[in-house]
């Protein structure tokens, strides 16, 4: 389905007036034609009235960034999307599949909804009320709800992600899907598993992110931009043929599964100790070496092996232990 522009002008005001003197004019015929008995007037007074009623169902609001899609007795007959006060056919109906529905992260949620605590197909909370038939093409943001997906390892993680988006094409929002909201939101909890199977939560050897056969360094906590514009793009070649356009992705809520997080925290802990002592030791080295080197360059002392063995023992005890060193004087001889 093609979207096809009403390119007429705001022509509300004038067809307004037309239509209140037409039932002005009614109304006077039919008083001049009940006061004289004129069977002519008697009817066509009121036939005048009640068309002009009827006509008010083509006069048409359509505010800034909104657009209203229209049918005649089932064909797609135009969409306006100039803000204005326009007068239609009367018997066009204006058509928006989704106006009953706010999906409860959406950015067009109503606060004040009269029925509430529905869920819909994947979860997220729906809300029914009363809605407009105009389509809103401002930009949106939809927080999806968090999932639990496994990990390229197998480990649980628990994401969640907001997307930024809008309506481009109003014919296809309409025609093409059921629900383009519902649509939308289904189409991201799916794209949003498949890149995430993609990823380890941190770097692991020996994983190929990138699909090109090498491994690489890619993570979700890492490469978290990368991932959001992976999701964007998965995410925008779903919902093309429903007329919306994503705008961004983003990362919202990213964490270790409750059932493995505190062996997850464990090992991160693990791996940070033993990261932090393996640069205690590689500096405690550099001190001992330089120490030595400066005794030598400056002949302060003359060293034997031993010495020098005993002397590089008691630095990296104190430089690499975790407490304060309490020396002790040797007044003796080491042999």
């Amino acid at each position: 389905m093609t979207e096809k522009l009403i390119n007429s002008k705001p022509n509300g005001v004038f067809a307004l007036i037309l239509i209140e003197l037409t039932i002005v004019l009614g109304i006077f015929i039919l008083i001049m034609g009940a006061g004289s008995e004129n069977i002519f007037g008697i009817i066509i007074g009121p036939l005048l009235i009640v068309i002009a009623a009827l006509t008010h169902a083509g006069l048409k609001v359509v505010k800034p960034q909104e657009a209203l899609v229209l049918t005649l007795f089932g064909n797609y007959t135009g969409t306006i999307k100039e803000p204005g006060f326009y007068f239609v056919n009367p018997f066009s109906v204006a058509v928006n599949p989704a106006n009953h529905t706010r999906l409860g992260q959406s950015g067009d949620v109503s606060t004040k909804s009269p029925l509430s605590g529905m869920k819909s197909s994947n979860g997220n909370d729906v809300n029914i009320e009363i809605g407009k038939k105009q389509i809103s093409l401002k930009v949106m943001t939809l927080s999806n709800s968090r999932q639990k997906i496994n990990d390229c390892l197998g480990n649980p993680v628990e994401i969640g992600i907001a997307v930024t988006w809008r309506v481009v094409d109003t014919a296809k929002a309409v025609f093409n899907v059921d629900n383009y909201k519902e649509y939308l939101s289904l189409q991201c909890d799916s794209a949003l598993r498949n890149i995430v199977r993609i990823y380890p939560y941190d770097v692991s050897p020996n994983v190929d992110t990138t699909g090109d056969g090498q491994a690489d360094e890619g993570s979700l906590r890492g490469s978290s931009e990368i991932v959001a514009n992976r999701i964007r793009e998965e995410i925008q070649s779903r919902v093309e043929d429903a007329g919306l356009e994503i705008l961004e992705a983003r990362i919202t809520y990213l964490a270790y599964a409750p059932e493995i997080a505190a062996v997850m925290l464990q090992r991160q802990q693990a791996s940070a100790i033993i990261d932090a002592r393996k640069m205690i030791v590689d500096g405690a080295v550099g001190m001992v070496e330089m120490a030595l080197e400066r005794l030598n360059e400056g002949e302060l002392v003359e060293l034997d092996e031993e010495r020098k063995a005993a002397m590089v023992s008691n630095l990296l005890v104190v430089l690499c232990g975790n407490h304060d060193a309490q020396p002790i004087v040797n007044t003796g001889s080491l042999y």
